[in-house]
């Protein structure tokens, strides 16, 4: 495998620069040793400024989100339950994250950081987000991590306005979409398509869907494999007008969730091969980060950079800089 890490560069200064999307709010006061890295957002955008890649010029900062457009994927009653904090406390644990004021503006200021992510991509032929990917979210509840969907808000608030007609969901995130797939699975217009660890989280896995299994243990080579297998036929199986990217880092081996064993450089090749591929059929993509986890946040921080380097390499590549 080339090293692509050493072919990783920053946008040209007479370039017009990939689109990142980015709030402050990503990372809220949170409890000291949480299992959840909340700072790796924070510390992404740092790293991603360090390499030149987010700037003054491409970072886009979402508006509050509309509970309208929320609530034409989630229920209503739930959406109003968590604003108020007014879960269960079953439901406080089965998602993970415990309540606050803050969590509630954190999570819906990502939720519209991904909206507008799509947005950027529709304009621009590739986006990227630096938070997104909630997939365990369903229409009524949260999950692992996750207290509303932003693929799903996002996907559905494209196809009803009628920018998209068919919106294929990649999911590369190491643990399966199934809050995704409850919500479309009996739709055609919107497909989810899940590359996951078979042997990982959810233990009860959703069946229908596109759900394409990773052994526990795979390692770079074998992994691409699996993707140059499998996504150029879903491509033209489907031929969507728009996609989304979760790029999840929880694939790397150092990943305390994972059970996969990539490289940093199987990372970067995974995402610039995924984006590369609808980039070069003029696929509009918007790429967010999914999962990640390391009791070290600048490390996880480090890995779901990759995301953002290999878009901006994709980015260069096809001209998408220049037009």
């Amino acid at each position: 495998m080339p090293d692509l890490l050493s072919t990783v560069t920053s946008a040209a200064l007479n370039s017009k620069k990939l689109p990142l999307v980015f709030h402050p709010h990503y990372s809220i006061p949170f409890p000291a040793g949480h299992r959840f890295p909340m700072h790796k957002f924070r510390l992404l955008a740092e790293t991603l400024r360090k390499q030149g890649i987010l700037t003054a010029e491409n970072e886009h900062q979402p508006s509050p989100l509309s509970l309208s457009i929320l609530m034409q994927a989630h229920d209503k009653g739930y959406v109003q339950r968590f604003i108020r904090g007014e879960l269960t406390a079953q439901e406080i644990k089965d998602i993970g994250l415990p309540w606050s004021e803050w969590l509630v503006e954190r999570t819906l200021r990502a939720v519209s950081g991904t909206i507008l992510t799509s947005e950027l991509a529709l304009q621009h032929g590739l986006a990227c987000h630096l938070a997104g990917g909630t997939h365990h979210a369903h229409p009524a509840h949260g999950a692992g991590f996750c207290i509303f969907n932003d693929l799903a808000v996002a996907a559905l608030a494209l196809v009803n306005s009628g920018k998209a007609k068919k919106v294929l969901i990649l999911d590369c995130d190491v643990h399966q979409g199934d809050g995704t797939v409850a919500f479309f699975q009996d739709r055609t217009d919107i497909i989810p398509i899940s590359w996951h660890c078979e042997e990982n989280y959810p233990s009860v896995k959703q069946t229908k869907g596109i759900n394409i299994a990773i052994p526990k243990g795979a390692e770079d080579e074998f992994y691409l494999s699996i993707l140059q297998r499998t996504l150029p036929a879903l491509l033209a199986e489907h031929r969507p007008d728009f996609v989304f990217y979760d790029a999840g880092a929880d694939v790397h081996k150092d990943d305390r969730l994972g059970y996969v064993n990539l490289t940093d450089n199987g990372v970067l090749a995974r995402d610039h091969y995924m984006i590369s591929q609808c980039v070069e059929q003029g696929i509009p993509v918007a790429c967010v980060i999914g999962g990640g986890y390391d009791r070290q946040e600048e490390s996880v921080a480090w890995r779901h950079s990759l995301l953002h380097q290999a878009a901006n390499q994709v980015w260069q590549e096809t001209g998408l800089s220049s037009s």
